[in-house]
């Protein structure tokens, strides 16, 4: 089949779009058209530039420390995150490359933090239209492009359908990364709190990282502590009972898990009315708990988990297609 992909936001999430591509390439379909925002803009800018192997295989060696590294910490511009080491990486892999040289048409989709527009981007270079559309409002800093300033692709429109709707393809493939778990597995993921002992751990360790004057402002504001303490708990500390949902219990948020949560129900509103105006043939949904939204060393089991999904998915498909 000829394919047309929208790939949606939801960060670390968005490895699923991997997983996703993987299953396609594996069953010998053709993509023909990829629109994607923030992460998915990312995915789908590396796979028709053909070189999502490439990316595959170094997002998969990636540790805690590493993405915090990549993640470029800062107190003074507009978000915690700068993120610019990260896509330096991306550069590398990509190469010099224009969205009009890609084999494989492409749209990464922005938004205007100005006019409060959508943005679509499809000329100029790719590693540009994926800076722009990564710049998740209050963690990463908004990318000044042709003189407009662009934050993440998200915020308007976290489900990008209407660049794929003329594409000359056999079917048109949504990837949602809004999907409500079943709920036997209803959690609240981002579970560690950070402690005293926590942060000082991380205080000590953090030379390495960024300067000592960075990290020592950012441990002092609430959404630094909440964001850089993801990322020195160990993989195998126990989750916080107090967080579980069941019973009378209600989940402790700290100040990002609140931002981040409230960012989650706004895209998944946002996403319902694209998918009314624009119903995609098959909508593979990855549920919102597969990972924390800045757990970026998980690539390896979130692909996984993407390509499993896209595999049943895709067998319902063409069970349909195959019926009288």
């Amino acid at each position: 089949m000829r394919v047309a992909l929208a790939l949606g936001s939801g960060g670390a999430r968005g490895y699923a779009h991997i997983g996703v591509l993987n299953e396609l390439r594996e069953r010998g379909h053709d993509v023909v058209g990829i629109s994607g925002s923030s992460m998915g803009a990312l995915v789908g800018g590396l796979e028709a530039a053909d070189k999502l192997d490439e990316f595959t295989l170094w997002a998969s060696g990636l540790t805690q420390r590493a993405v915090l590294r990549l993640l470029d910490p800062s107190i003074t511009s507009a978000g915690v995150l700068r993120a610019g080491r990260i896509l330096d990486a991306v550069r590398d892999i990509l190469g010099d490359v224009t969205i009009e040289e890609l084999p494989i048409p492409y749209t990464s989709v922005a938004t205007d933090l100005v006019t409060g527009k959508s943005v679509w981007m499809q000329r100029g270079r790719v590693d540009d239209a994926i800076r722009a559309s990564i710049a998740i409002p209050g963690l990463i800093t908004p990318h000044v492009l042709d003189g407009r300033l662009l934050g993440d692709g998200g915020i308007l429109d976290p489900l990008p359908m209407a660049p794929i709707a003329a594409a000359p393809a056999d079917v048109t493939i949504a990837v949602s990364l809004a999907g409500e778990a079943p709920a036997a597995e209803q959690r609240v993921q981002d579970a560690r709190q950070p402690t005293t002992d926590w942060l000082s751990r991380m205080w000590r360790s953090s030379s390495s990282l960024f300067d000592n004057k960075t990290a020592h402002s950012l441990l002092e504001t609430p959404t630094g502590r909440a964001v850089l303490g993801r990322f020195v708990a160990a993989d195998d500390e126990p989750l916080d009972e107090s967080v579980e949902t069941t019973g009378h219990e209600l989940p402790k948020l700290n100040s990002f898990e609140v931002m981040n949560r409230s960012i989650d129900i706004a895209q998944a509103a946002l996403a319902r009315h694209i998918l009314a105006a624009y119903p995609p043939d098959l909508l593979i949904e990855v549920p919102r708990t597969v990972c924390r939204s800045l757990d970026f060393h998980r690539a390896a089991e979130v692909i996984e988990i993407g390509q499993e999904l896209a595999s049943v998915a895709l067998d319902t498909l063409e069970r349909a297609d195959s019926e009288p």
